[in-house]
C-alpha cells in the first residue's frame, strides 16, 4: 500500500510469507500472551520459517534481553537466536550512546533487558540518582516494579538530566488481559518532573533505524496488534505491515482508524501470513470483500452479506474499505457499531 492509498486493505494473490523476506513480528498479543503462545502462532511460524522467510522479533518490551526472549521463544516451539530479537531497550541504549562519550554513567529505570542494552553500547548502568549519572534511560520494569524506582528518575531529571524512554506504550497485554505498560510509567515520572523524554520504540524511527540495522530486511513485513506502535511504526519507515486481532486492537477501533494507523492487511491471526489475501473493491463508496458489502446510509455503516461460507474477516476488510474511503485523510466517525456487532470479532 503506496502512503497515499490508505483507503482499503490490500489484496495478494501470492501467500505473504512468500512476497516478503522478512517478517518483523512484534511478541505481546502477536506471538504470546502472558507468556503463553496464541493460538496458530507457533504452527504459523513454523511452516512460514521453513518455507524461507526470516523471522525477526522485534518488542517495545525492555524488560527481558534477546537471550531471554530468544530462549522463550524455543521453548515455545519456535526455535530463536538473540540476534533474531530485536528490542526498544537496543534502540534506545543506541540513541543515548549516539548522545554520549563511551564509558558514560547512565540511571537506569528498568529490568535487564535495559541494563544489558547500556552496556553493549559501552553505557555504565546505575542505580541512584547520587551515582553521578549524565542521564536517566527508562524501560518497563515489569509488575512489581518498585515505586520508588520513578522517584529516582525524578530526582535526576529534576537536577536537568537527559531523559531517554525506551517507549511510551500506555498498555501491555497479558494472561488476565491489558495491563498498565512504559507508557503509564512514563507519565508517572512526566508528572513530577514536567519533562518530556527522547522516544526510542515504535513507532520512532529510532526503532525502524535498529530494526533495519541488525536485520537487513530488503522486503519487511511488520507484523503487530497494535495501531499506534506496530502500524503506525510501519508508516513511518514506509513499510507494508499486517495487523493480527490477537492483542490490543478490536475491529470498531480498526474500521475508526486514522491513515498512518490503516495496515496494508488484516488477518485473525498469524494463519494470515501463511495465505494470500483478498481483493477489496471499493466503488461509489461501496466496498466488497468475499461475500460482503459495506456501504453508508446517512452517519452509519452498513454491511451486508450473502452466501453460506462468509467469513468474518472478510466482512471486517469490507467495513474497513467503506469507513477508510468515507473517513479520507481522517478518522471515520460514521457509527459502525451494528456492522461490528454482527461480524462477533
Amino acid at each position: 500500500m503506496s502512503q497515499q492509498d490508505r483507503s482499503r486493505p490490500l489484496g495478494s494473490v501470492t501467500a505473504l510469507s512468500a512476497a516478503y523476506d522478512t517478517a518483523l513480528l512484534d511478541l505481546d498479543g502477536v506471538v504470546y500472551a502472558g507468556g503463553q503462545a496464541i493460538i496458530h502462532a507457533v504452527e504459523s511460524l513454523t511452516t512460514a520459517r521453513d518455507g524461507g522467510m526470516h523471522l525477526a522479533y522485534v518488542t517495545n518490551n525492555a524488560l527481558r534481553t534477546p537471550a531471554a526472549v530468544a530462549a522463550h521463544l524455543t521453548e515455545l516451539g519456535v526455535p530463536a537466536e538473540p540476534s533474531d530479537v530485536i528490542t526498544s531497550a537496543q534502540a534506545v541504549a543506541r540513541l543515548v550512546a549516539d548522545q554520549l562519550p563511551a564509558g558514560a554513567r547512565v540511571l537506569a529505570i528498568g529490568g535487564e533487558g535495559l541494563r544489558v542494552a547500556l552496556e553493549e553500547r559501552g553505557l555504565v548502568p546505575v542505580d541512584s540518582a547520587d551515582d553521578d549519572p549524565v542521564a536517566v534511560a527508562q524501560g518497563y520494569g515489569g509488575p512489581d516494579f518498585p515505586w520508588s524506582r520513578f522517584a529516582e528518575a525524578a530526582y535526576a531529571i529534576n537536577r536537568g538530566l537527559p531523559w531517554f524512554a525506551s517507549n511510551t506504550d500506555l498498555t501491555i497485554p497479558s494472561a488476565r488481559g491489558i495491563a498498565p505498560g512504559n507508557g503509564a510509567a512514563v507519565q508517572v515520572v512526566r508528572i513530577a518532573t514536567g519533562a518530556e523524554p527522547q522516544v526510542a520504540g515504535k513507532p520512532l524511527p529510532p526503532m525502524h533505524r535498529e530494526t533495519v540495522l541488525r536485520t537487513g530486511a530488503e522486503r519487511p513485513l511488520v507484523v503487530g496488534d497494535r495501531l499506534d506502535t506496530d502500524i503506525e511504526g510501519a508508516f513511518n519507515g514506509r513499510v507494508d505491515s499486517l495487523l493480527v486481532l490477537t492483542g490490543v486492537t478490536d475491529a470498531a477501533q480498526l474500521v475508526a482508524a486514522v491513515p498512518e494507523h490503516r495496515p496494508t492487511y488484516v488477518d485473525r491471526d498469524l494463519r494470515g501470513l501463511l495465505t494470500g489475501q483478498p481483493e477489496v473493491t471499493v466503488e461509489d463508496g461501496t466496498a466488497r470483500c468475499g461475500g460482503w458489502t459495506a456501504s453508508v446510509r446517512g452517519q452509519e455503516l452498513v454491511l451486508e452479506g450473502e452466501g453460506d461460507a462468509l467469513d468474518a474477516i472478510d466482512g471486517l476488510r469490507a467495513l474497513c474499505g467503506a469507513a477508510w474511503t468515507d473517513g479520507g485523510t481522517e478518522a471515520c466517525v460514521l457509527d459502525a457499531g451494528k456492522a461490528v456487532a454482527r461480524l462477533g470479532l
